[in-house]
């Protein structure tokens, strides 16, 4: 049987899954560019290229994210190795890289930390705006603290310092002019967690207690200790959890509480400064 079109292939694909995603996988299982694929679409598809692509159709025809069958995500100004080890960077995480940037003067000699930093989204996309700030980023997850690595490496960043542990807990005495964190926040009971992408994403970096926000208040509670004075604190959360993180930032004594929000009107970063 001849070898069918690309653009057949690609067609076929579309009908099943997401347009855009059919066209990353393809030009992923052929080691091409998108728009490779456009000025390319009437060449034949190799047999054995379209078995390899019929199978990452369907593997994300299942729910699989993009990310883990390419292996990579962009992110800021960044790409970014990704495997199933670490959340799926999203872009309106990118709203507390600005936050944050807000707050960090670009000549002035910071330290600046990650807690969770899962692939070095954040730490990495701060480290490369702020190249005079020594970054910190914290994990509990070995095998995350991995990846973020070999992004630090794959993108040349040196001014990122990598720390096993939870939260705060690796920070030792040290103390910073900021503090960021995308941690879990999704309620444990939430069935969203069996639905979609979500599934195939490691869990402890999705769910934290009953009502989501068991890491955000202990976060809360022990960042002080590692801020400097006028030092802020910037944490992601869900979309209906702004007033609750405020209210806790707020019982923790920081003032300039504020929550900003996203692209799409909804609640995204709250922050609060050390007295």
């Amino acid at each position: 049987m001849a070898s069918r079109r690309i653009d057949e292939a690609l067609r076929e694909a579309r009908s099943r899954i997401d347009a855009t995603d059919a066209e990353l996988l393809l030009a992923h299982a052929l080691g091409a560019s998108r728009s490779w694929l456009f000025a390319h679409g009437g060449d034949p598809l190799p047999a054995e290229l379209e078995e390899r692509f019929g199978a990452l159709v369907a593997r994300r025809g299942a729910g699989e994210p993009v990310a883990y069958l390419v292996g990579h995500r962009g992110f800021w100004s960044l790409d970014l190795i990704v495997t199933p080890d670490t959340l799926v960077p999203r872009p309106e995480t990118e709203l507390l890289v600005e936050v944050a940037l807000e707050r960090l003067p670009p000549a002035r000699r910071l330290r600046v930390a990650d807690l969770g930093t899962g692939s070095g989204a954040i730490a990495l996309a701060l480290a490369r705006e702020r190249p005079h700030a020594h970054v910190v980023a914290t994990d509990a997850s070995s095998a995350a603290l991995a990846v973020a690595r070999a992004n630090a490496a794959h993108n040349q960043l040196g001014n990122v310092e990598f720390r096993a542990g939870d939260w705060c807990a690796p920070l030792g005495e040290a103390r910073f002019d900021l503090i960021a964190s995308n941690p879990p926040y999704i309620a444990e009971g939430d069935p969203h967690l069996t639905r979609g992408d979500l599934r195939f994403e490691p869990r402890a970096a999705l769910a934290s207690g009953r009502d989501g926000l068991d890491a955000i208040r202990r976060i809360v509670r022990d960042a002080p200790a590692h801020l400097l004075g006028g030092g802020w604190l910037l944490l992601e959360h869900g979309y209906d959890q702004g007033e609750a993180v405020r209210a806790l930032l707020r019982d923790a004594d920081f003032a300039e509480v504020a929550t900003r929000q996203d692209l799409e009107a909804r609640d995204r970063v709250t922050l609060g400064q050390r007295r």
